[in-house]
């Protein structure tokens, strides 16, 4: 049986690695890549136990590496064709702006801006030969509003959502649809990441972090199932009529969406403040 091909990057944990077994499920031959190979042992079990072991296509990739990136795209030279690229590879930084250092801004945006831009590049070649394809772009609650202790996470994925609106426009003449989907937040969220950011105790933003992790904790018992995620990008990729721009998903999401698009910022920005900080 022919399939078709689906790529997913960062499939060692979370959302990628549901993302790559719900889309062997879902008929494609997937190509699944992890940073190295010693972290693809949880995918491999995964796929292992939903039988679709035979269509999972393991690659090495960084993709903040252009060597990685460039030899990723020789690799791909041998498909005639991709149908679906999954850019999931991603990680949050957490902390407050004044005590991070441009570089690890840079880092983050590295990750998760010029990241997803490079491997984007070295599969359009390909859909724009066949004239189809689809890219979904995984962004977040975070890519439309602004949190507290979390900017560089906040700012790359409100750049991606910049870069995706444009991509669509772009690539539309060329039958290529551009998607994000964008969780709120999950049981395996890049959120968790935030659960070990460190704040001296003489920091002057220690009583917020405190605050925001106490948030953050409280609110786990609530989060989704990170599979309702995968299923959704694997229904995207496989549906036969033109997707839309945006998917968001998670509890809650569509109705902080609609209040931030009615509210003006001066009642969002008290209720947040309030919530976190009673002021």
């Amino acid at each position: 049986m022919n399939r078709k091909i689906a790529i997913v990057t960062g499939t060692s944990s979370g959302f990628g690695m549901l993302c790559a077994v719900e889309l062997a499920k879902a008929g494609f031959e997937v190509i699944s890549t992890v940073r190295s190979l010693d972290k693809a042992e949880n995918l491999l079990r995964l796929a292992d136990d939903q039988d679709v072991s035979d269509f999972i296509l393991l690659q090495t990739l960084d993709v903040t590496s252009e060597e990685s990136v460039r030899s990723f795209a020789e690799y791909l030279s041998k498909f005639p064709s991709i149908d679906v690229l999954v850019n999931n590879a991603g990680f949050a930084l957490g902390g407050f702006c004044e005590e991070l250092s441009v570089d690890e801004y840079r880092l983050q945006f590295e990750t998760n801006v010029f990241g997803v831009i490079a491997v984007t590049q070295s599969v359009l070649p390909i859909m724009r030969k066949n004239r189809t394809g689809r890219i979904i772009n995984m962004s977040s609650i975070s890519g439309k509003f602004g949190f507290p202790g979390l900017s560089p996470y906040t700012a790359s994925k409100h750049a991606l959502e910049g870069l995706s609106e444009s991509l669509r426009l772009e690539l539309r003449p060329f039958g290529i649809d551009v998607v994000l989907v964008e969780p709120g937040s999950y049981q395996t969220n890049i959120w968790s990441s935030i659960d070990n950011t460190t704040i001296s105790y003489d920091s002057p933003y220690h009583f917020y972090m405190e605050s925001l992790l106490s948030e953050i904790e409280s609110g786990k018992k609530g989060h989704g199932n990170p599979l309702d995620v995968a299923r959704l990008v694997a229904c995207i990729a496989s549906q036969d009529k033109r997707p839309k721009l945006r998917y968001p998903i998670g509890k809650g999401i569509k109705t902080s969406l609609f209040m931030k698009a009615i509210l003006p910022w001066r009642i969002l920005e008290k209720a947040v403040l309030k919530k976190l900080l009673n002021k």
